[in-house]
């Protein structure tokens, strides 16, 4: 078989999945009605993205300042540790039912359910991260009467700034990956294109997986950028 052969599906596909995601499309088994095209697919995308921010914002309000705690006491590691390893087992589908069963289907099921997906890697990494720094630097901090907040925020922090933001990041593609599976929680975000093949076609299955992807692309650039503004430049200059 040739490579034009193999190809041409390929091509047909994808530009099938580009149609449906800029022109409404009628599909039989919704009675007529149009499905797809540019307005839904914003629609979906921007819950997508409402629910991947929310869940990270949750996430970071719980994750962040105990890893920050517990880095800079240096307690706590097999607590940080163990969540993280957890966290990579944690069936997301099971931890979605197992909310609903708990506090029912909707926004705040999921959220709950997709920050708990967050919190390892950010707690890992940060805890990770302060133990890290180098402790003659947080001595010297202590020696000229710094407090135990103002080290942590002046001085471990900075330095540790890499590795959360490995954390948040990785945190972030997991929940926005995730939130695919909304529809099951009565959220519908660009999940419901990948679930519906019977409804929107192999093409909105595939338009579903093309916007996820940018969605995610777009978050990882973004926190990119944020960690190269937070970061000082000696810690930038040091990395290379």
């Amino acid at each position: 078989m040739s490579l034009a052969l193999i190809q041409a599906p390929v091509s047909a596909s994808f530009g099938g999945a580009f149609e449906f995601i800029f022109t409404p499309q009628t599909s039989n088994v919704t009675g007529g009605k149009t499905v797809g095209g540019l307005s839904q697919v914003v629609e979906l995308t921007l819950t997508q993205l409402e629910v991947t921010v929310l869940a990270l914002a949750l996430a970071l309000v719980v994750a962040l300042p105990a890893g920050l705690y517990f880095g800079h006491r240096g307690t706590g590691e097999l607590v940080a540790i163990g969540l993280g390893n957890a966290g990579r087992a944690v069936p997301e589908l099971a931890l979605i039912a197992l909310m609903a069963a708990v506090i029912g289907v909707g926004l705040l099921n999921l959220t709950v359910a997709l920050a708990i997906l967050g919190i390892p890697p950010i707690l890992t990494n940060t805890f990770v991260g302060i133990r890290e720094v180098d402790r003659a630097s947080v001595d010297a901090a202590r020696g000229i009467g710094m407090t135990e907040f103002e080290i942590v925020h002046k001085v471990e922090a900075p330095m540790a700034l890499p590795s959360i933001f490995t954390g948040i990041r990785t945190a972030t593609i997991n929940i926005v990956a995730t939130a695919t599976i909304a529809p099951l929680a009565g959220v519908a975000t660009l999940g419901e294109f990948i679930l519906g093949e019977n409804v929107y076609g192999a093409n909105g299955v595939l338009a579903g997986a093309i916007m996820v992807a940018l969605l995610a692309l777009v978050l990882e650039f973004s926190l990119a950028g944020l960690q190269r503004l937070l970061t000082s430049k000696g810690l930038r200059l040091s990395a290379v």
